[in-house]
């Protein structure tokens, strides 16, 4: 268990470790290739120490990787740049995103599969304006500071901003189970709550987006223990990390065993929860009684 540019470093190592590997080098001979020293290959490998992104990618092309996927997930561990050696949107807010939620977006950005159960309130990837800036407020101590209001708006301008990749191509693939809590909790006011819920039925036919219910019904289940996110990579499931998100700070599991207690108890979730047919009808029917 380990926080946010730990674990990126580690996993950003153990990759490029194997595909020197593919390749039939040796770390002197990557190493020989760079002009480095091997301590350095072994640095990186190990993730005992940060790499910067113009590294990366003279490794990448000593490896021969030209998979575009492949390029910007290894970047994006790298924390800055995409394959074209852009920085990524979100370290324009660096002076307003605290570390983890830059760490997050990263993670969030590059994966091809999210999955995550929610028990309190919506996905961020599925809010409105009017919700998100409703959860912001709530959330960002001393908005009646000089200043506040500015902030807001940034925090909700970048929260919006990541939906984009339920729009990019080929789109993040979302599959969501949400706490019947989630929907009866009202958050910003009646009107601001069925406007959202209509937004959550008009997600729920995207063929990226799979949302699921878990009614008061079920009873007590495996998710009251609390949320969870689970980012997958369609290049290697190496990379594959399960994030937890507390008060204080936010950690990521990147644990064979880990991963796959997260997603056994994440299918057991979806057994218990409605089917996304009667989910949508389930979440209509709710909004019309909001």
């Amino acid at each position: 268990m380990q926080h946010g540019p730990a674990v990126r470093r580690r996993k950003l190592g153990a990759e490029l470790r194997a595909l020197r590997t593919r390749t039939g080098l040796t770390s002197g001979e990557a190493a020989r290739l760079m002009g480095w020293h091997q301590s350095k290959v072994s640095r990186i490998e190990t993730g005992t120490s940060g790499t910067k992104p113009a590294d990366v990618r003279l490794l990448l092309d000593a490896y021969g990787v030209t998979d575009p996927q492949l390029r910007d997930v290894m970047l994006a561990l790298a924390g800055s740049e995409d394959a074209a050696g852009r920085d990524h949107w979100w370290h324009a807010y660096r002076g307003v995103l605290p570390p983890a939620y830059r760490d997050f977006i990263s993670l969030e950005s590059q994966a091809s599969a999210m999955r995550t159960l929610e028990t309190t309130v919506v996905p961020g990837l599925l809010q409105t304006a009017e919700y998100a800036r409703a959860v912001t407020r709530a959330a960002v101590e001393g908005v009646a500071e000089d200043g506040a209001e500015e902030r807001l708006d940034t925090l909700v301008e970048v929260r919006l901003t990541r939906q984009d990749v339920l729009r990019s191509r080929p789109p993040l693939e979302l599959n969501a189970v949400l706490d019947e809590a989630v929907l009866r909790r009202e958050v910003g006011g009646p009107e601001v709550m069925a406007r959202q819920l209509e937004r959550l039925v008009e997600a729920a036919r995207l063929p990226q987006v799979r949302l699921q219910v878990l009614p008061f019904t079920a009873g007590a289940h495996i998710g009251v223990t609390g949320p969870f996110v689970i980012f997958s990579f369609s290049s290697t499931s190496d990379l594959d990390v399960v994030v937890l998100d507390h008060l204080t700070s936010t950690l990521y599991l990147e644990r064979k065993e880990d991963l796959r207690v997260y997603s056994e108890a994440f299918n057991a979730l979806r057994a218990h929860a409605l089917s996304p047919e009667d989910s949508m009808e389930y979440i209509a029917a709710i909004g019309d009684g909001a």
